[in-house]
């Protein structure tokens, strides 16, 4: 038996949520067996806690798209009972039962090691929205950003991409400048290193000019919409945004002048059909360029029993930091 937190839709098409015990033969097909210790919180998880948003095929439903634990069994050589893994992404927790559970069965191919200076725990408070922060570090130094320029912007900065993302950048040297709609996560955001905070207000209307000041050295963007539209026109010559989420929403109302006159570069970061290297390096560099006493600053823990409120929460934008759920309380 194992414990999990199980969605189902009843006819009139309204989805409910509830802690159950369930038989091990309702474990999906897989390579290996994991014993969960803890999984996290992200806005996909608050989709599929609730109306599904088009992510779930299937009910009942285990969500939980990230996931770190501990190998029960492997009939994969790669791993081997007792190794500590982690999972982000490949669609599991949306039409593969995922991580909201204290027992999960997966494919080898979608698991990492734990690199080494992390825990289980720590692993989850960086999760999908840690890894893909880092994901866009990685691509915006691949373009040329370096410590010493002018301000990184970090747009959506006080959710769980962007608080990662705020305090890898100040630890790497960056000057940060976070953008929050939110005025009391100030004192948040400047904890984990922003230099200063931008009001969302401040970026967030389109103007008629494709081509403002040129501010920023590089963005990592979790909003779209009209603020990415904006915030293209104040690019730096050669600067690079990457673009990580659309919290803002997915049109882009933007001209092509910023990529033709100041040669700016808007990188697309997925995470979830990452290849394996990728998601090596990211980890590895997570482990050692994100400080964990900032880590900590930014972890809520939570138990699956929480988990339906706080969907609704993160949702709504009320969720700040990272979750962290330990799938055993």
């Amino acid at each position: 038996m194992f414990t999990a937190l199980v969605v189902e839709k009843d006819d009139a098409g309204a989805t409910h949520a509830a802690v159950r015990s369930l038989d091990d033969d309702r474990l999906p097909a897989g390579d290996v067996t994991v014993a969960v210790e803890y999984s996290t919180l992200n806005y996909k998880d608050g989709l599929c806690l609730t109306s599904g948003g088009g992510l779930v095929r299937t009910y009942p439903h285990v969500p939980g798209i990230d996931f770190a634990g501990t190998v029960e069994t492997s009939d994969d050589p790669r791993y081997a009972p007792g190794d500590q893994v982690i999972l982000t992404g490949w669609r599991v927790g949306e039409v593969h039962w995922g991580g909201y559970a204290t027992r999960a069965r997966v494919k080898a191919d979608w698991l990492v090691p734990l690199p080494q200076g992390l825990t289980t725990r720590q692993a989850m408070a960086i999760g999908t929205a840690g890894f893909t922060a880092m994901l866009a570090v990685t691509a915006l130094e691949d373009h040329g950003l370096a410590p010493g320029t002018a301000e990184v912007l970090v747009t959506g900065a006080a959710g769980g991409v962007g608080s990662v993302a705020v305090a890898i950048l100040a630890h790497l040297g960056y000057q940060v400048a976070a953008v929050t709609g939110r005025p009391e996560t100030q004192a948040y955001l400047q904890s984990l290193g922003a230099t200063r905070v931008v009001p969302r207000a401040e970026l967030a209307e389109t103007v008629k000019r494709p081509l403002e000041a040129e501010t920023w050295a590089g963005c990592i963007d979790a909003v779209g919409g009209a603020m990415l539209a904006r915030v293209l026109g104040q690019m730096q010559y050669g600067g690079s945004v990457a673009s990580v989420g659309l919290a803002g929403g997915a049109a882009l109302p933007a001209t092509v002048i910023p990529f033709l006159l100041r040669g700016v570069n808007l990188l697309g970061i997925d995470s979830v059909m990452r290849p394996y290297a990728d998601r090596v390096r990211a980890w590895s560099r997570l482990s050692r360029d994100l400080p964990l006493d900032q880590l900590e600053r930014m972890i809520r823990p939570a138990t699956l029993a929480d988990l339906p409120a706080l969907g609704q929460a993160i949702l709504k934008g009320q969720v700040q930091g990272r979750v962290v759920v330990d799938v055993r309380a």
